[in-house]
């Protein structure tokens, strides 16, 4: 349908193009319906359609940001998904499987029937939960409620059934591929890899999984987004302080870091197993290393100072000890504390501009400078 209307490219080409059209299809309408309605601004309605900064983030940041992450996730896991071959971590005798496994999940990505019950699921389940957990039940630009119910504005209609589904579908889809990846993951690490517990990434070269995980963080940051904006609603129109949301804000930062980086723990028995072998034989071997050293420096006769300083076995000894200490300091998951501190702040970045319903901008950049020096 993108190449169809002109919107993509065999290779995701013309982003900006989709950023804007799309952007404009799901809040533009919702402009021009509120000022016909007279909901823009003002009117007997709690939240005019301008000041409601939940609807303005959605459309306005988390959205664009969904779009734009299809580009930067393509670029970054289409050729790691090519380093397991090419550093030769998957064995030649399971190259079979492991194509078998791409290929697999490129078929999933690309199914129609998965993407039609997204669809349904967003046009059922999804604007429900929208409805009953996430819409605020006093009257706004998209919906009047009264002794009867809730009733929708010219512009709640076209929010309920077409920019709300438009924006749940791309955050849905990329749910489902996000499950795909790790799918995907999951049977890489079923297959015989060839890892080695003296790698200096410390993670028996697989570290490149955590990295990796840097594409997923401008979809954190739109989930971060659309948390904001909503903390935001509930502080302005229903008079409760940010503190009060405390426990949501680090439970969701920890959940969605958890959702990305979690998935990679699959190759922890792998590395562990990897740990633990390189552990005996890096051991055994240092033991061989070390007591032929002792044998001849120190054991036999007093060896002359410029043979002893011409000799290579000291600076071998060296480098068997660092190969020896990246085996101790192996870590049993692929990522390590900087990849969770990246992710979390991917996360947090969109939620800092509530700060200023606590702090002035002055206390706020008083505090910051503080800190900073």
């Amino acid at each position: 349908m993108y190449r169809r209307s002109h919107l993509s490219g065999n290779a995701l080409e013309f982003v900006r193009r989709r950023i804007l059209i799309i952007t404009l299809f799901a809040w533009l309408p919702l402009l021009f319906l509120s000022v016909l309605a007279g909901h823009a601004l003002h009117g007997a309605i709690k939240i005019p359609f301008l000041y409601d900064i939940e609807a303005h983030v959605r459309f306005l940041i988390a959205l664009p940001v969904l779009i734009l992450a299809e580009v930067i996730v393509h670029a970054r896991i289409s050729p790691l998904v090519r380093r397991f071959v090419e550093r030769r971590i998957v064995v030649a005798e399971d190259l079979p499987r492991f194509n078998a496994a791409v290929d697999s999940a490129l078929r999933l990505r690309n199914s129609t029937v998965l993407e039609v019950t997204l669809l349904v699921s967003v046009y059922t389940l999804g604007l429900w939960i929208w409805r009953s957990q996430i819409a605020v039940g006093e009257a706004t630009w998209y919906a009047i409620p009264d002794s009867t119910g809730s009733h929708l504005t010219l512009a709640g209609h076209w929010y309920n059934f077409v920019s709300i589904p438009i924006f749940q579908f791309m955050l849905l889809r990329w749910c489902m591929r996000l499950v795909l990846w790790f799918r995907l993951l999951w049977q890489i690490s079923r297959l015989e890899l060839h890892l080695t517990a003296a790698h200096p990434d410390r993670s028996g070269g697989i570290a490149f999984l955590g990295k990796s995980s840097y594409a997923f963080a401008p979809i954190l940051f739109a989930q971060g987004a659309v948390l904001s904006g909503l903390i935001a609603s509930r502080i302005l129109y229903q008079g409760r302080s940010l503190l009060s949301f405390k426990m949501e804000i680090v439970g969701l930062v920890v959940l969605f870091v958890l959702f990305i980086l979690g998935p990679l723990a699959m190759f922890t028995p792998r590395l562990v197993e990897t740990k633990r072998k390189g552990s005996f034989e890096y051991g055994l071997l240092a033991n061989r290393y070390i007591f032929g050293f002792e044998e001849k420096w120190i054991r036999s006769a007093a060896p002359e100072m410029n043979e002893l300083l011409g000799t290579s076995d000291i600076q071998s000894l060296a480098d068997l000890g660092n190969s020896y200490g990246f085996v101790r300091d192996m870590r049993i998951v692929p990522f390590g504390l900087d990849d969770i501190t990246r992710l979390a702040a991917a996360t947090i970045i969109p939620l800092l501009p509530l700060a200023l319903t606590v702090f002035s901008a002055e206390e706020l950049l008083t505090r910051l400078v503080k800190i900073i020096l």
